[in-house]
């Protein structure tokens, strides 16, 4: 079964084949680093990062490019509020998106920022103006001329025709019904940043900085572009006419977009306490494993409702897929094989690749290997995995952690990070006591339960059966519970 992905530009699920043979190029509209990133935002790049990940695994070389854009109205607005430079105000922002990024375990792209280009977006600019798309204001801005595409509201789904009133409108997001002329260049208004360019000082429009970078990186036509369903109007629909006047040609092959999310049933708001950033939800205690989790456990075409009950339950699954793996590397098995193990494993491969394979279904994907777990654990108790039925397995999981990236134990260093940065902002009082008591007592990693299970395992083999309890004792108060059965020592998180 090859991958089908809903196309917004068609409306439908269509066959997804790249351009070019096994190799693909998509863009993903990446953060405005004003502020932190919430759990909104990051959604939608969990969505593209299980996305990329899908591909490499199905056998593509991928191209994934994400702009950072470092210049817009909110930003040179804040900066002139805080007297500092464009640079100075993004860069910590910026910086502050990427480890947000890696914490929840979203693979780097190539980044591309709207400031080192702005050369080249003034020359598109002033193509677009020398075949009559574009005009300059006596002001010095320049706005695309939209009568003069009339596809204008293709990806969008809206018929403007008879709205093309020539009215135009300069910010770089708005909300409205009617078709404007949109802003390419906006001249300098005082005090505000602005760069020297061919076409006159000033700055690039949001929309122009994506067009230029994209097809720079990508070329004219690529396969795929990617972003949050609030970026269909008016973003993305203004990125497609102004490239394809630039070029003459199509723009993007398949457009990708993620659905909004919902907290606790509601709209995400400031106003309603209910808005959340990646590092307001770790200094509650949560674990960015569970976030990464539960972000990527709706179909990213469905609406997500974020629960704390939902993140608690997300945890538990982590931790279950993570015990599991740790059964099957650590346990005492029969030699052999047994041929519905054997089945199990391959079944549940075939069940996840075609849940992904179905426009990136990844709640199905999911069930494909909680099952498996669930037939693999019942047959554990009964001695029904042997030797052999280990690797196969274990390569379910590996498999279906090349693309969900979960199983990796390593939330303890990253929590302890954020308590460091809460600290460093003065956000102390917001680190849960929960969180704190378990930084202050020092998580234990994987490998550092194993050496002391390892301990255990030598004491009891010599019969000091004091030192074996004493190291219990001490993963208890570190809060690994340890299970001495028949088939050996298991350890799980409380």
């Amino acid at each position: 079964m090859a991958l089908r992905l809903f196309n917004t530009m068609s409306s439908r699920i269509e066959d997804f084949r790249p351009l070019r043979d096994r190799e693909v190029r998509m863009y993903a509209c990446g953060p405005t680093v004003y502020d932190y990133g919430h759990i909104g935002n990051f959604r939608t790049f969990v969505a593209v990062d299980l996305l990329r990940r899908f591909f490499r695994q199905s056998g593509y070389t991928v191209r994934h490019v994400m702009n950072i854009t470092d210049v817009d109205d909110k930003i040179i607005r804040n900066a002139a509020r805080d007297g500092v430079s464009v640079q100075q105000y993004t860069a910590k922002y910026e910086k502050a998106f990427l480890e947000d990024a890696a914490m929840i375990g979203i693979e780097e792209p190539t980044l591309v920022r709207a400031t080192e280009h702005i050369p080249e977006m003034a020359d598109f600019v002033a193509k677009l103006v020398e075949k009559g798309f574009a005009y300059r204001t006596d002001d010095g801005s320049y706005y695309f001329r939209i009568a003069k595409f009339p596809q204008y509201g293709k990806l969008s789904k809206r018929d403007f025709s008879g709205m093309l009133d020539g009215a135009r409108v300069d910010v770089d997001e708005y909300d409205k019904d009617s078709a404007r002329d949109f802003a390419l260049w906006k001249a300098p208004k005082p005090g505000e940043a602005s760069w020297e360019s061919a076409i006159g000082p000033g700055r690039p429009g949001w929309h122009l900085e994506c067009s230029v970078m994209s097809m720079r990186e990508l070329g004219e036509t690529f396969d795929l572009h990617a972003g949050g369903e609030d970026l269909v109007f008016p973003h993305h629909e203004n990125e497609i006419a102004q490239s394809e006047s630039f070029t003459g040609q199509p723009f993007v092959h398949f457009w990708f977009h993620a659905r909004f999310l919902l907290v606790e049933g509601e709209k995400m708001s400031k106003s309603l306490g209910n808005f959340f950033t990646l590092r307001d939800l770790v200094l509650k205690g949560h674990k960015p494993s569970s976030i990464r989790y539960l972000l990527a456990s709706v179909p990213y075409r469905n609406q997500l409702n974020f629960t704390f009950d939902g993140l608690k339950q997300a945890a538990v699954s982590v931790e279950r897929l993570r015990n599991f793996r740790l059964r099957l590397s650590s346990g005492n098995f029969p030699p052999g094989a047994n041929s519905e193990m054997q089945t199990l494993a391959a079944q549940a491969v075939e069940r996840m690749t075609a849940a992904l394979d179905d426009d990136l279904n990844t709640a199905q994907a999911q069930a494909a290997i909680f099952e498996m777990v669930r037939q693999a654990n019942a047959a554990f108790d009964t001695g029904g995995v042997k030797q052999d039925d280990v690797p196969p397995l274990l390569a379910v999981l590996t498999r279906f952690d090349e693309v969900f990236a979960v199983l990796e134990d390593d939330d303890g260093p990253k929590m302890k990070r954020v308590c460091d940065w809460a600290a460093t902002e003065g956000r102390d009082k917001d680190i849960s006591d929960e969180l704190r008591e378990a930084i202050q007592s020092g998580q234990l990693s994987d490998a550092d339960i194993e050496k002391k299970i390892a301990a255990m395992k030598a004491a009891r083999a010599s019969r000091d059966f004091k030192t074996s309890d004493a190291l219990r004792a001490e993963l208890a108060e570190a809060g690994i519970l340890v299970e001495i059965t028949k088939d050996g020592i298991r350890w799980r998180r409380k």
